[in-house]
């Protein structure tokens, strides 16, 4: 990763042999906020206008290009994998065997943290982010000011199967250039969201043109993916969970359904459950006034 560009204000810190590119909204001596971003998605799934909102809340917010996505490094020294043939094997409920694991990728925010030179934060995840940031709180709780889990689940199967346009989108070919990348992200997102978000829609474009600038890999992509089949179910587990905890989800989310965040809500003690109307697999700008208020509200008072 030593010839990865980088915008003026984004660096790369040394993590466990990795380099992860990250970048911080705020003032340095605010209380840190990691938002960790999901499957195939970049720190940009954090928007900059959403981070410096945050920061205002007198947060220092911190994003971060998970493994083998965006200008962090990739695992690409692993063999080949089949992110398609793996989905149906945990669809007929076989093993899936994968390079690495979600906690694995937990590791790499603490180790984010550690250098950074932070002891505690509150930590945030969206989708397979929000797997991972539970796997935070579970590995390292010492290191967990509060918990926040976005339009996710503990990795129980869902009963309801994603919709069909979502489903197009999962076992479509994957893209072979930025110009395929490009439109590929742009549908995605667009069956993501579900509803009709005509500003947001104006924002798909020029944010997957970014992404593909910042840098792709589909062999990374179907790697993280792998990645979050065979991570397992952390149910039982999350009763340890100590931190404040909050889950939001969208009362329409056509990938996670409602369901799966009401499962994680319960098996956290004292999670408290935000569920946002017409809200489906995606942070439309609508809902960033009432996900800031509620992520400000869980963290305040908490050392």
């Amino acid at each position: 990763m030593a010839n990865v560009r980088l915008d003026a204000d984004e660096a790369l810190a040394s993590v466990g042999g990795l380099e992860i590119c990250w970048q911080a909204f705020g003032p340095s001596d605010a209380a840190p906020l990691l938002l960790i971003a999901g499957l195939n998605a970049q720190m940009i799934f954090w928007e900059d206008d959403f981070c410096r909102a945050l920061a205002e809340r007198g947060f220092r917010v911190i994003r971060f290009d998970n493994r083998d996505i965006g200008k962090s490094s990739r695992i690409d020294w692993t063999p080949p994998v089949d992110a398609r043939k793996a989905l149906s094997e945990r669809a007929s409920g076989e093993a899936v065997a994968a390079p690495y694991l979600l906690k694995d990728m937990a590791g790499d925010a603490v180790g984010l943290l550690d250098a950074l030179g932070i002891a505690r934060a509150h930590i945030v995840g969206a989708s397979m982010g929000g797997r991972i940031a539970q796997e935070v709180a579970l590995g390292w709780p010492e290191r967990v000011r509060s918990l926040t889990s976005i339009m996710s689940s503990t990795g129980e199967r869902s009963a309801t199967p994603p919709s069909a346009a979502v489903m197009e989108i999962f076992t479509a070919p994957p893209p072979a250039n930025a110009d395929e990348y490009i439109e590929a992200n742009i549908r995605a997102w667009r069956a993501f969201r579900g509803a009709d978000y005509p500003e947001d829609e104006a924002r798909d474009r020029p944010r997957a043109i970014r992404a593909a600038a910042r840098g792709f890999s589909i062999e990374g992509e179907q790697r993280q993916s792998l990645a979050n089949y065979a991570s397992g179910s952390r149910r039982t587990a999350l009763a340890r969970v100590a931190a404040p905890t909050l889950v939001i989800h969208g009362a329409d989310d056509p990938i996670a359904p409602l369901a799966l965040g009401e499962g994680t809500a319960a098996a956290i003690p004292g999670a408290r459950l935000v569920v946002l109307d017409r809200m489906g697999h995606a942070l439309p700008l609508a809902t960033w006034p009432r996900v800031i208020d509620e992520i400000a509200a869980i963290t305040r008072g908490v050392r």
